[in-house]
């Protein structure tokens, strides 16, 4: 009984991890930075793996706060992050997750590239601890 009660409960948490990852990109084209706010850890990092123009690769860091700001900061086009839904894994209360995307300011096209979710389970549900992605504007997937 036990062994059946194991994979539904994970289920449950990639349905909860999914939501909360969800809410964050809701929030995003919403402009409403209280929404995406509130998938955020308190002490959540954000970093980008960037290739510059001179061919050397830099970790570029970004306050959550700040992010959170430019989302909310009235803005004339939607910002459309579409993601494919990769690889979850789970640890008791930490969670990684892989999500391929194409970025798209109103309808314009703008990068492409793979975000990857570190997450953790707190009281109020899952909240992102770390995310660091890749930018690129070609070889995106279909």
């Amino acid at each position: 009984m036990l062994a059946l009660a194991a994979p539904a409960f994970c289920q449950t948490d990639k349905d909860d991890i999914k939501k909360t990852i969800t809410t964050m990109f809701d929030g995003m084209r919403k402009g409403d930075s209280a929404m995406l706010h509130s998938t955020f850890h308190k002490d959540m990092v954000l970093q980008s793996v960037v290739n510059k123009k001179d061919g050397s690769t830099i970790l570029a860091s970004e306050k959550a706060d700040d992010f959170v700001k430019q989302v909310g900061t009235p803005h004339k086009d939607v910002y459309d992050e579409r993601i494919t839904w990769g690889d979850i894994k789970i640890d008791g209360d930490l969670a990684s997750v892989w999500t391929p995307y194409k970025f798209y300011v109103g309808d314009k096209f703008s990068h492409c590239g793979v975000n990857f979710f570190q997450l953790m389970k707190a009281k109020d549900g899952w909240k992102v601890i770390y995310i660091v992605d890749t930018r690129r504007k070609d070889n995106c997937p279909e």
